[in-house]
């Protein structure tokens, strides 16, 4: 049995927003986007090329942390049937995204290939010619998430990480230790076992993000969030361990040090592995985290500014961000191999992707507002003052 005095201060923490949280979260949406621009030369310059972590990590450590507050505080207040139905609404929520999302993409692409080039050079480059080809069983594939093209993998892995929360939440009663418990074997089964999802139905390619392993990086954000973590001190001796191993890891992760390294120096590919979340990854990412974290001060103090806000303003609406994301990378795609990869066009395509980032987060986060409603508020309230006057 918990004891209550530990587990309703954990709540109440978790209810208030952090900056830290926004912030990062809206980091990591501009370095995916500048990523997933096919041939960008900024690419060349995000943290994924000097370490074995990247953006990904980012992205699902936060997404764990969110969720804690989001979905867990649920649990907490309403119990485990409603906690487990708000889980799975957002579920449903993400897997219609991710179909929008991929027949929205779809759809630019044969655009493009349409009006700017013959055939199907723009839906090859996109690596979904198999959609065209055998449309009937990639269509079946695409909805029960069996046909899962590269560059439209990340959301499925989220919704099957989302759907384990009820799982993780049913543990925790038995002690912190359970879910992590959980977690790890997990991990360890997605990681060395090598079990995944298949990807397409006509061949044995599997899910670029192994669900069973990415969960663990998730489940960490969300363990800190709960308190099954303690969250680390701000220590000298801690900062200097973290940058040594940010500092080291790189001439073993960046292209000029892997090219000139003995093959007996290289890093195993299993130990770093994207696709089913390799250790060094993990250790590359919580020790970039706390520099972060040590950066940052405590609550997030030393984030001032309004570059530092507008960047909150994305992560606060990260799905949506991620997802528009996408859409405008393949857009600067087409705009740059139809415009050529001068310094001027590639600046011009990333600047403009930034900016239409920043135009989705506040568009959104008007809508969340819902200010229809607060303008009926506004109305009702002066008809209440006339029939008072009167």
């Amino acid at each position: 049995m918990q004891d209550e005095s530990r587990t309703v201060p954990t709540f109440q923490r978790a209810k208030q927003r952090d900056v830290r949280l926004d912030f990062f979260r809206g980091l990591g949406m501009f370095i995916i986007f500048i990523a997933h621009v096919p041939r960008n030369p900024w690419n060349d310059w995000i943290p994924a090329r000097f370490g074995f972590s990247d953006a990904t990590e980012i992205f699902v450590f936060c997404s764990g942390m969110a969720s804690a507050i989001a979905f867990a505080s649920v649990f907490d207040r309403a119990g485990f049937f409603h906690g487990t139905a708000r889980v799975l609404y957002r579920c449903w929520q993400v897997y219609w995204c991710h179909i929008g999302l991929f027949l929205t993409c779809a759809a630019m692409m044969v655009a493009a290939d349409t009006y700017f080039a013959s055939g199907l050079q723009f839906v090859n480059s996109l690596s979904i010619g198999s959609f065209f080809s055998d449309t009937q069983q990639a269509l079946l594939g695409l909805f029960t998430l069996t046909y899962v093209p590269n560059l439209f993998d990340i959301l499925p892995m989220y919704l099957v990480v989302l759907a384990m929360i009820p799982i993780v939440m049913a543990l925790s009663a038995l002690g912190g230790f359970a879910p992590l418990v959980f977690s790890a074997a997990l991990w360890f089964i997605g990681w060395y076992g090598g079990v995944n999802f298949p990807a397409e139905p006509w061949g044995e390619r599997t899910w670029f993000f192994n669900p069973l392993a990415w969960q663990a990086i998730f489940f960490t954000g969300f363990a800190f969030l709960r308190g099954w973590f303690p969250a680390p001190p701000i220590d000298g001796r801690l900062i200097r361990l973290a940058l040594a191993i940010v500092l080291l890891t790189i001439p073993f992760a960046h292209y000029w040090g892997i090219e000139r390294l003995p093959e007996h120096l290289r890093i195993p590919h299993s130990l770093v592995d994207k696709n089913n979340f390799g250790p060094l990854r993990y250790v590359h990412f919580l020790a970039l985290a706390y520099l972060a974290f040590a950066a940052a001060g405590p609550m997030g103090r030393n984030l001032r500014g309004i570059p530092v806000s507008i960047i909150c303003k994305v992560g606060q609406q990260s799905l949506a961000v991620f997802m528009a994301g996408i859409v405008f990378s393949l857009m600067g795609g087409i705009f740059l191999a139809r415009n050529g990869y001068s310094i001027t066009t590639v600046t011009a395509v990333n600047l403009a992707g930034f900016s239409g980032l920043i135009a989705v987060a506040y568009t959104v986060g008007w809508f969340k507002s819902k200010p229809w409603a607060m303008k009926r508020a506004e109305l009702s309230s002066l008809a209440s003052q006339s029939q008072a006057a009167e």
